[in-house]
């Protein structure tokens, strides 16, 4: 595991980086209800994480949702998250270290994943995507596609609140999520010019909440599509 330090310098992006990691936790509690281990454990349940995968955590946050992936993957499976904010980081190592779980966390960016081709069998990402332009958002779909091996899987749940709902506009913009009108209902597209197939959209427990999942697709030859998206 790598040494709690926090001094360690965020990288430059376009995303919004979310410094307050000493806040995040009880934030996304007080949004989720007091329901956030369920909603790990579904988004766990709908990417279908089992025994023995390499998982990515793209925009890990403080680290819940991969340490929960851990145990689903057990001692052969390999975890890793990477998010841009330093203090995330931080939070989410000493989480891994009070635990007890064999998780590596990195800063990183998801427009330049640290990790080689062909790498993972999943990539995650949970209420992260919203905070950047689309524009970074295509690039960090090419870049999951690039890390995941041929049929690995792609699986993002993010915030779809209803657009009638002016007590949710507000809150989101009180939180600093303006880019709320870049949704889940953009990534299908931007993930098929990517390269990946069978990518299909739903809804979630939570009435502000969808899912995005997809594989990488393949040629007949068994190799990996080339990327045409430009």
């Amino acid at each position: 595991m790598h040494t709690a330090n926090v001094r360690e310098r965020a990288p430059e992006t376009k995303g919004r980086t979310i410094r307050w990691a000493s806040w995040y936790d009880a934030v996304v509690a007080l949004l989720s209800l007091g329901r956030e281990q369920a909603m790990r454990q579904m988004t766990l349940e709908l990417a279908q994480v089992k025994p023995g995968d390499k998982v990515l955590d793209v925009g890990c946050g403080t680290g819940s949702l991969t340490i929960a992936a851990k145990a689903r993957t057990g001692a052969v499976g390999q975890v890793h998250g990477i998010d841009a904010a330093p203090e995330m980081i931080d939070i989410a190592r000493r989480k891994a270290a009070q635990a007890g779980v064999d998780v590596d966390f990195q800063i990183g960016l998801i427009e330049k994943i640290p990790f080689p081709d062909n790498h993972f069998d999943i990539a995650l990402s949970s209420l992260m995507l919203h905070h950047l332009p689309d524009d970074l958002k295509r690039k960090g779909v090419v870049e999951i596609n690039r890390v995941l091996k041929p049929s690995g899987r792609f699986f993002a749940v993010d915030f779809e609140p209803p657009s009638s709902s002016l007590l949710w506009r507000l809150t989101f913009h009180l939180l600093g999520h303006g880019m709320m009108q870049s949704n889940v209902r953009k990534l299908p597209a931007m993930m098929a010019a990517a390269g990946f197939v069978d990518v299909e959209t739903g809804t979630t427990n939570y009435h502000v909440l969808a899912f995005v999942r997809g594989r990488k697709g393949v040629d007949r030859s068994g190799f990996q599509k080339p990327d045409r998206s430009g």
